[in-house]
């Protein structure tokens, strides 16, 4: 607990900090539940099943995660596919880079209407996010530039709740309404974080600031690079692989933790700016989109204490050191290895992978694309072998997209921004669903197990 020293003597400090210190061991105290109770209650830690399956709380059309097939009540595992309205994600990704064009906003149109548009309802759909892009008169000095922050996502989080008053009807909840707010959010928010950075920097590493705004007629992952980048240069491949990037992040089915939140919100009946913001919050956990920026922690972390990382063995010995919680944060995990539902494989880490492998050898990223495919190679079994398990473990995700980012000269602090702003369109897409389909605000249930006690009054109290 950190005291203001303005406001206390030295003395007084010390003595507040001993009141904070005793309060704190009453806390501890107080946030005790025994690990039986869960058994004993039937609770399903997480909205987990025994087998690690998610519980169903919901219907939905927008996304669908595959990773395992349940047959006569045992988990199977399965190569991993993600569809968007029932389109393969990686169909989509094929198709995008064969035509050579620019995906992410096709994505979003399909996500919010439920089809692939026809050139010009795409056309039309662009021209609008264009029309939106831009942020309301003085919010960028306002809102972003008078309160520095050293998180992006919050910073993020708070502006786009700062988006509230300068909507006409921020409450509404009709469709059209809340179509509206969706459009104006998806073009808004790159250029929020964008925006956010370049203060970030300036406040925080005495960098110069250099505040860009977006230009009509280019795509979402064009104008984030160059309201990013303080030259506002870039190339037509790095905004084509980024833009790869932001579609395998736009969406990801109704249970992960940032879009059951968002649908959480939603069902209360709050507002779009409330539901958006808190699933910025909740994306930012390093359990959940904040652990890409683990991923790279730990990554340069091997890298400085690895004398051979072309050496299987040096390589699984520090793996094992992470296990045993040794190394790094110390936390047992291989950041980057493993998910929730994918088993053997990850259909977006295995798109990042082959979007990268050239990008990589082309910019002098070889060897460090090389160590990834070796974790990816060798921690399954040595997880296993640690562990006595025998489970299939693929890489996910953000095994390979802190590299992509990497190589785009993108800052680490923003990797997560990014996650968010992909997946703003598929939160969009599931609080619209939210409103339209359900009729029951999201309330599950929780055992209390504290005891009946009597009142004493505060004299006679021990």
């Amino acid at each position: 607990m950190q005291l203001n020293s303005k406001k206390y003597s030295n003395d007084h400090e010390e003595e507040i900090e001993s009141i904070f210190q005793d309060m704190l061991t009453d806390a501890k105290n107080a946030y005790v539940i025994p690990r039986e109770a869960f058994d004993k209650y039937h609770v399903k830690r997480g909205l987990r099943e025994l087998d690690g399956s998610g519980v169903r709380a919901g219907i939905t059309k927008v996304g669908n995660v595959h990773g395992y097939i349940i047959n006569e009540g045992e988990k199977s595992p399965d190569e991993g596919t993600l569809e968007y309205r029932g389109y393969e994600i990686s169909e989509l990704v094929k198709n995008f880079v064969r035509e050579d064009r620019f995906g992410f906003e096709e994505c979003a149109y399909l996500l919010f209407f439920g089809y692939l548009p026809t050139k010009e309802e795409l056309s039309h759909f662009n021209e609008l996010l264009a029309s939106y892009r831009r942020l309301p008169p003085r919010f960028t000095e306002d809102i972003i530039m008078k309160a520095p922050s050293r998180s992006i996502m919050n910073k993020m989080a708070t502006s786009v709740l700062s988006l509230y008053p300068y909507d006409d009807n921020p409450d509404g909840t009709d469709l059209e309404n809340m179509l509206h707010q969706s459009m104006e959010i998806v073009a808004r928010l790159p250029v929020i974080a964008a925006q956010s950075y370049a203060v970030y920097q300036n406040a925080f590493m005495d960098e110069s600031l250099n505040i860009h705004n977006p230009l009509e007629g280019l795509s979402t992952a064009e104008n984030f690079l160059r309201v990013l980048r303080p030259d506002s240069k870039y190339t037509d491949e790095e905004a084509k692989l980024l833009d790869i990037a932001l579609v395998i992040h736009a969406e990801h089915g109704g249970g992960n933790c940032s879009t059951f939140t968002c649908r959480t919100l939603s069902s209360s009946g709050t507002d779009t700016y409330s539901a958006i913001a808190a699933s910025i919050g909740a994306l930012k956990g390093p359990r959940h989109g904040g652990a890409n920026i683990k991923v790279q922690e730990m990554f340069d972390c091997m890298k400085a204490k690895l004398s051979n990382p072309r050496d299987d063995a040096e390589v699984s010995d520090f793996i094992l050191k992470l296990l045993k919680k040794e190394e790094y944060d110390h936390s047992g995990l291989v950041y980057g290895m493993g998910h929730a539902i994918y088993t053997k494989s990850d259909p977006r880490a295995v798109l990042l992978k082959d979007a990268a492998r050239k990008l990589a050898y082309d910019k002098g990223f070889g060897d460090d694309f090389e160590l990834l495919e070796r974790i990816e190679r060798l921690t399954p079994d040595i997880f296993n072998n640690f562990k006595g398990a025998d489970k299939d473990m693929c890489a996910n995700v953000d095994l390979y997209s802190g590299l992509v980012y990497r190589m785009l000269g993108i800052p680490t602090e923003m990797y997560t921004p990014l996650f968010a702003i992909a997946r703003v369109a598929g939160w969009c897409a599931h609080r619209m669903e939210e409103y339209c389909t359900s009729s029951k605000i999201i309330r599950p249930a929780y055992k209390c197990i504290s005891k009946s006690k009597d009142y004493v009054s505060i004299e006679e109290r021990l």
